[in-house]
C-alpha cells in the first residue's frame, strides 16, 4: 500500500482519476444488482390483480437509483478529507442530493396513495356522481400536496447551501411557505389557485362533467390549479381558465345526475295528423338501448303563419345516448312522414307571401 501511496502523493490527479473511476464502477455494479432485483420484483408484482404494486415499483425506480449515487458520493468523498475544498463541495452535493431523494420518495409516496384511492373509485357507473365528487377532490389536494412538498424541499436544499441559505429560511419561517401564498394572493396566478381550491369543494363542475362551455358540447377532462381542460365532442381540448367557471355561468348537464332528456323538431304542414307519429316514436324507442324509459312524447308546441311545429321529447341514462337516440328518431320520421304522408313538410308558398316581405338580392 505505501507504493500506492506515495505513486498518489507524486501525483494527486492520478488519485482522482481512480477514486472517479472506482466510483463509476461501484455504482454501476449496485445499479444493475438493484434493476436485477427489481425486475424479479416486478414479476412477481405483475401476477397480482392489484395495479397499485406495479405502479409503486415503477415510481421508486429513479429515486433508488439516486439514494444509492447519494450513499456513495457520501462514502467516497471520506477520503477526500486531504484537500477540504474538494471534500466540502463533494459532501454539500451529496448532502443536497440526499434531501432531493427524500423528497422524491415522498412525492412518489403520496402520488402512489392518491392513484390508490383513485383506483377504488368507479367512474364506469353511469350514476357515478359520487366518484365524480371525490375524483375531484383527490385531484386537487394531490396537486397542491405535491406543490408544497416540492417548495419545502427545494428550501431544506436551499439551507444547505451557505450563499443561498437566506432564502431557503425565509421560505420556511414566517416570510415562508404560507407568506408567500398570501403575499401574492392579489395575483391572477395565485387568485386561480384559490378558485381552484373552491371549486374542488364546492364542485360547481366535477371531472367528467358534460358541460356547453362558449358554446361548445364536451365533458370536464382535467381540472389543474390553474386551468380546466374539456374534452369537446369532436376531439379538440378547450383550456379555460378555472376561475372562468365562477365568474361566467355554464351549463352542466351532469350537475346532480346524468339522466337528460332531449328534443327533435319538425316543421310540418297543418293537415298532418299526429297521433301516427306517436305510434311510430312508440315503435322506435321500445327496445332502444339509448332510451331509459322514462320519457318520449310528442306535442305541437308552435304555429306559424304557414306551417307548425312539433316537438319530439326522449330521455335517456347520459347525453350521449341522447345524442345518438335523436339522431335516430329524426332519420325515422323523416323518412316516415316522407313514406306515409308525403309533401306534409313545411312549405312556403311564394305567391301568397306579399311582395315587400319578400328579400331580394336587387
Amino acid at each position: 500500500m505505501n507504493w500506492t501511496q506515495q505513486i498518489f502523493e507524486h501525483y494527486p490527479n492520478l488519485r482522482y482519476a481512480f477514486l472517479l473511476l472506482a466510483f463509476a464502477v461501484i455504482f454501476v455494479v449496485l445499479v444493475l444488482i438493484y434493476n436485477s432485483i427489481s425486475r424479479k420484483i416486478q414479476r412477481k408484482a405483475q401476477k397480482s390483480r392489484s395495479p397499485i404494486d406495479d405502479f409503486i415499483i415503477r415510481l421508486f425506480k429513479l429515486p433508488a437509483i439516486w439514494l444509492i449515487f447519494s450513499i456513495l458520493l457520501s462514502i467516497f468523498s471520506s477520503y477526500l478529507k486531504d484537500d477540504a475544498d474538494f471534500f466540502g463541495t463533494l459532501q454539500k452535493i451529496s448532502h443536497i442530493l440526499l434531501i432531493l431523494t427524500i423528497g422524491w420518495l415522498l412525492i412518489q409516496t403520496v402520488r402512489a396513495g392518491f392513484r390508490y384511492f383513485r383506483n377504488k373509485l368507479n367512474l364506469e357507473d353511469p350514476n357515478n356522481l359520487e366518484a365524480r365528487k371525490k375524483l375531484t377532490q383527490l385531484s386537487m389536494i394531490e396537486k397542491i400536496t405535491l406543490i408544497t412538498i416540492t417548495v419545502i424541499f427545494v428550501a431544506i436544499a436551499l439551507m444547505s447551501i451557505e450563499s443561498l441559505r437566506s432564502i431557503g429560511v425565509s421560505v420556511l419561517t414566517s416570510a415562508g411557505v404560507i407568506g408567500i401564498i398570501v403575499g401574492l394572493a392579489a395575483q391572477r396566478s395565485v387568485g386561480q389557485v384559490l378558485s381552484g381550491v373552491q371549486i374542488a369543494f364546492t364542485q360547481p363542475i366535477r371531472l367528467d362533467d358534460v358541460v356547453i362551455v362558449e358554446g361548445e358540447w364536451g365533458r370536464i377532462e382535467e381540472i389543474n390549479i390553474t386551468y380546466v381542460v374539456v374534452k369537446i365532442w369532436d376531439e379538440r381540448r378547450l383550456i379555460v381558465p378555472i376561475d372562468y367557471f365562477l365568474q361566467k355561468p355554464i351549463q352542466n348537464w351532469t350537475r346532480n345526475h346524468s339522466n337528460i332528456m332531449g328534443t327533435v323538431f319538425l316543421y310540418v304542414a297543418y293537415d298532418l295528423p299526429i297521433d301516427p307519429l306517436r305510434e311510430k316514436l312508440k315503435t322506435i324507442v321500445e327496445g332502444n338501448p339509448n332510451w331509459d324509459g322514462r320519457v318520449q312524447n310528442i306535442q305541437v308546441t308552435g304555429s306559424k303563419e304557414w306551417y307548425k311545429e312539433i316537438r319530439i321529447l326522449v330521455s335517456s341514462s347520459d347525453s350521449s345516448k341522447n345524442w345518438d337516440l335523436r339522431v335516430e328518431i329524426r332519420e325515422k320520421m323523416i323518412d316516415f312522414i316522407n313514406e306515409k304522408f308525403p309533401g306534409s313538410f313545411a312549405k312556403l308558398d311564394i305567391k301568397s307571401i306579399p311582395q315587400e316581405k319578400i328579400v331580394t338580392d336587387e
